[in-house]
């Protein structure tokens, strides 16, 4: 029986993971389920699972919860450093699938935990890539991708070396505006840019599929993961998001993974690694598929990838002010304080303006993270006035 803990169990991701590890109970056994402070639904999940630790990082709903799991057996805890400790509990298998550099300091703490630590999140090898590797090395913790498109690319590789690898293709679904044109996309609303063709997502990652930051993240993640030149890491737009991606071998062979644009198939090759499980999912119909299609990104309407790719060549603090300031303007957007397409903007605004030294530690990183966020805020500022 594996163990297992999940860090943001109410969140898209969480929720999914709970889904199979619930599908399979003699499979796996659930240590630690934490939350920000949506009481209702850690509780539920807690007592469907047994949980033997619920925790809120906002310490304030910790009453609520105690209330809410009285006469069970699942013991509760409430703060950031409570999160830490969860993240530590001693888990064979840890989700981290907190958003936003809240993530980060949990995800540290399990991977200095050692056993094997799943990455859902972006901030921790966007805004710390270095800092995470040296940790996972140092405790021999093994890092497996959660993302659609990494763990495609992790499969595809199978354990092969480095050396026979010519390059890695990232496929983008191109979000909802891939056909408009910029004019378009000036008065393009959150609603239109939450509502992505293919994946069912938060409001916050949809947005980014939309501007298609998410996969100028997405390429610094696979730089931090692969051992590859970030120069041979491509994006393709395959609108179908049926291939997840691929990876092109230097004798020509091209491997592909395919299969339902549902995340329960990336997180269950994750939970069963290195065996197989079954998911509830219908199998992918190549006949209905019909067709794949695939064009190149356009940088003019997409601007978000140029900035990330010159983030990542640049290294140092880069990558971490680049994620800061994308989530302020995202954030911007969606309570209509800004445009869409001037979440780019913001972005490379902030990046022109503070280029600090590279960070060597957490509190190093949460502070250009905090900078940024700052020096992006004012951006939105002065574009609302």
């Amino acid at each position: 029986m594996r163990t297992v803990t999940i860090l943001g169990a109410t969140g898209s991701i969480g929720t999914s993971t709970l889904d199979l590890i619930e599908r399979e109970p003699d499979r796996f056994r659930v240590v630690a389920l934490t939350a920000n402070c949506d009481v209702p639904r850690l509780a539920e999940a807690a007592r469907r699972t047994r949980a033997e630790l619920a925790v809120v990082a906002d310490e304030s709903c910790l009453p609520t919860l105690a209330e809410a799991l009285a006469g069970t057996s699942t013991r509760v805890a409430g703060g950031r450093q409570a999160v830490c400790d969860a993240a530590q509990s001693g888990a064979d298998w840890t989700m981290s699938a907190i958003v936003g550099c809240a993530g980060l300091g949990p995800t540290l703490a399990a991977i200095e935990g050692g056993g094997t630590v799943v990455i859902a999140n972006k901030e921790p090898l966007v805004s710390a890539g270095e800092i995470i590797l040296a940790a996972a090395k140092a405790s021999g913790a093994t890092l497996l991708p959660a993302d659609s498109e990494h763990n495609a690319i992790f499969q595809c590789l199978a354990g092969d070396r480095p050396a026979g690898v010519r390059r890695l293709i990232l496929t983008a679904s191109g979000g909802p505006f891939r056909a408009w044109s910029l004019a378009e996309m000036a008065a393009v609303t959150p609603e239109q840019a939450v509502a992505h063709p293919n994946w069912s997502m938060g409001a916050k990652i949809s947005v980014d599929s939309a501007t298609m930051m998410n996969k100028g993240l997405e390429l610094i993640e696979a730089a931090r993961l692969f051992p590859v030149d970030p120069d041979a890491i491509g994006i393709v737009v395959h609108p179908q998001s049926a291939i997840h991606s691929l990876v092109e071998y230097v004798d020509g062979s091209m491997l592909a993974q395919i299969g339902p644009s549902d995340m329960r198939v990336p997180i269950a090759h994750t939970l069963a690694w290195p065996d197989r499980m079954a998911t509830p999912l219908t199998p992918l119909d190549l006949v209905k598929l019909g067709r794949l299609e695939f064009e190149a990104p356009d940088p003019v309407r997409f601007p978000a990838l140029a900035l990330a790719r010159t983030a990542l060549g640049a290294g140092g603090a880069r990558p971490a002010i680049l994620n800061a300031a994308n989530e302020v303007a995202v954030e911007a957007f969606l309570k209509r304080r800004c445009g869409f397409l001037e979440i780019a903007a913001i972005v490379a605004d902030t990046l022109d303006a503070y280029d600090p030294p590279a960070a060597h530690d957490v509190d190093a990183v949460l502070a250009v993270d905090g900078e940024a966020r700052r020096i992006a805020a004012e951006r939105v500022k002065d574009r609302v006035a």
